[in-house]
């Protein structure tokens, strides 16, 4: 019985210390998106706030991927659709970025979708195009 009760309790400690890491990732990653939005301000294509955002992610040292084809697998093959993650942060972070006017339900599913795909667990969906990017900043965990 002891044994147990050390071994979930070690779980609790390993989930609660991957909770605190991706906090500090998450915060990092959101700190550097305002610092691009704080130069750039809202109203370009999303393509410009991503290549802006990979340069600050370089800056700190922050290791990355753009455009990370994400395949569906449908009853064991995978079939390439032309889905792309836009950044995968760590492998442990996508983040979905927007500019448009509002963001939509269809953004939110586009990004748990991704997520699932992968197997990610986190992810941020920004929209850029926001007079203050704190209001265009949604967090998702599965």
């Amino acid at each position: 019985m002891q044994e147990e009760k050390t071994t979930k309790s070690t779980k609790d400690t390993k989930e609660i210390l991957n909770i605190m890491e991706f906090d500090k990732l998450s915060n990092k990653v959101i700190g550097l998106a305002i610092e691009v939005h704080r130069e750039l301000g809202p109203g370009l294509l999303e393509n410009a706030y991503k290549q802006c955002l990979a340069y600050e992610l370089r800056q700190a040292k922050i290791n990355f991927q753009t455009e990370v084809e994400l395949p569906v697998r449908y009853k064991n093959v995978l079939i390439s659709s032309g889905y792309r993650i836009d950044l995968l942060i760590e492998n442990t972070l996508i983040l979905e970025l927007k500019s448009v006017s509002n963001l939509l339900p269809l953004h939110e599913a586009q990004l748990l979708t991704y997520m699932r795909l992968a197997d990610i667990k986190i992810g941020l969906l920004i929209n850029f195009n926001e007079k203050f990017l704190r209001n265009g900043i949604k967090r998702f965990v599965f």
